[in-house]
Parts: structure tokens; sequence; C-alpha cells
């Protein structure tokens, strides 16, 4: 197997392992935050910007 590809294996499994542990409660409060942070509204705002700019951009370059 080549390092890398062990390297990358590694970190999965350390990630599974970890995250087993932590449970259910941990898993849904990181999507409590997530839920937060996403719909709060400066982040609404940028995300609406960002989309208006991505239009913009497209329509200039087609």
């Amino acid at each position: 197997m080549r390092p890398k590809t062990f390297f990358v294996f590694l970190i999965i499994v350390t990630a599974y392992i970890l995250g087993a542990r932590a449970g259910r409660e941990r898993y849904d409060q990181i999507v409590d935050a997530m839920t937060a942070f996403w719909n709060s509204p400066d982040v609404k705002k940028a995300r609406k910007s960002a989309k208006k700019q991505a239009v913009k951009a497209r329509n200039k370059y087609s």
C-alpha cells in the first residue's frame, strides 16, 4: 500500500473511531450549531450576495 493511501485510510479510521465514541448527543450538538450558523442573518446575507455575483458573472461570460 502506498504511504499516501495508508495515511488517508488511517485518518478515516481515526475519525470514525472518535466519532463513534462521541455518540449521538454530540452529533446532534454539532448539527444544531451548524444549522444556527447557516441560518444566521449575516450568513444569509453573504449567501444572497454570493449568488447575485455568481449570476452576474455567469451572464457576463456566457
